[in-house]
């Protein structure tokens, strides 16, 4: 599987995995999903996220 909506950059977020190099780490990505039961609502407060987004960054997590 390929992350191409996942980038590192050790100049943005401590070299974090962000999404499509924005501010918005992968970890916070999960944290979000888990915190918000009606996905609706956590686009509704994350309007930049994407579906595919949160697909790649779910794979990505429960890859490493």
């Amino acid at each position: 599987m390929t992350f191409d909506r996942i980038a590192w950059n050790p100049n943005l977020m401590n070299g974090q995995p962000c999404i499509r190099g924005m501010r918005l780490t992968v970890r916070r990505v999960i944290e979000a999903v888990s915190q918000y039961q009606d996905r609706s609502d956590l686009y509704r407060n994350y309007p930049e996220l994407e579906p595919e987004d949160v697909r790649q960054a779910l794979a990505f997590a429960a890859k490493q």
